[in-house]
């Protein structure tokens, strides 16, 4: 399984994924989902600009991402596949992507209509039901570093 990292991050491609994350799991390859990214150039290089060293970074829609889901798994490199928000990650679940894998969540702060889970997790009712139905198809847990404890996210912890 090549893809060593499927997180739900609002900052997507950034120092603690790249150095945090990045670096203990010796990643080669970002997969960034997000249907409006996919389709701005200009926003691309803007986030691929944090890549430091031969990392790659691709910015693929949801449709795509599910279609090449197979081929990005089966990589010789190590990857991590990111997404912003827990629509997108559950839109993957929904299209069998992750199915038997861990998804992280990290990095979604606090707004409007969120309830604090931990302190770099804060999700809606709506996002709640994301995570719900995610986790019908993959384990679902925060950590904000490798090295953190993982703290599992089911129905019954965030009532």
């Amino acid at each position: 399984m090549p893809l060593e990292l499927v997180r739900i991050d609002e900052r997507l491609i950034h120092g603690q994924v790249l150095v945090g994350w990045g670096r203990p799991l010796d990643l080669d390859f970002y997969v960034v989902v997000d249907d409006a990214l996919a389709s701005s150039e200009w926003e691309q290089e803007l986030w691929a600009s944090a890549l430091a060293g031969e990392e790659r970074a691709e910015f693929l829609g949801v449709e795509e991402a599910a279609r090449r889901f197979g081929e990005l798994g089966a990589r010789v490199a190590r990857g991590a596949l990111l997404t912003r928000d827990t629509a997108t990650m559950r839109a993957l679940a929904e299209r069998g992507c992750l199915d038997g894998r861990a998804v992280n969540v990290g990095g979604v702060y606090a707004a409007d209509g969120r309830k604090k889970i931990l302190g770099y997790v804060h999700l809606s009712p709506e996002e709640v039901e994301d995570l719900r139905v995610i986790g019908e198809h993959a384990s679902v847990s925060a950590r904000n570093l490798p090295t953190a404890p993982e703290v599992r996210l089911d129905a019954r912890k965030l009532r």
